[in-house]
């Protein structure tokens, strides 16, 4: 069964190879990353902002995603961070790292880890454009 030794939402920078320490294990022969950054473009538009509101159940809610979506794999360790409040161009936004006995199965994991939380974490991003207009994301 996996340990999730951290699921967080944080407003400080997310250190991946923090993140790669804290699920290293001497029994796994893989450790799988993904880090999200905060790209300079979205839309055709270009990005002057980006800035990650959370609802105050989000904290709870990234364990509880964290959790399920790992038991369903064959992983050792995990671990998954999301960041919120204004976030500059290039620095990472999310990250999920994840350790495994076998490759296959620490991609897996790491995949579902990803697309569960971008699909369940209650958080919105708001987009400030070069040309003045903004949008949010996630809000529907």
């Amino acid at each position: 069964m996996a340990q999730v030794v951290s699921a967080v939402v944080t407003p400080e920078t997310i250190d991946v190879s923090a993140l790669v320490t804290i699920v290293s294990d001497h029994s796994c022969g893989a450790v799988v990353t993904f880090t999200g950054d905060v790209r300079n473009h979205d839309g055709g538009k270009s990005v002057k902002d980006l800035t990650y509101e959370i609802h105050p159940s989000a904290p709870q809610e990234i364990v509880r995603i964290t959790q399920e979506v790992s038991e369903q794999f064959d992983v050792v360790k995990v671990a998954v961070a999301h960041r919120y409040g204004q976030i500059p161009i290039g620095q990472s936004a999310f990250a999920v790292a994840v350790s495994a006995h076998h490759r296959q199965s620490a991609f897996d994991a790491c995949e579902a880890l990803v697309n569960a939380v971008k699909a369940q974490l209650p958080i919105w991003k708001h987009q400030v454009f070069t040309d003045g207009s903004d949008e949010w994301v996630n809000t529907a």
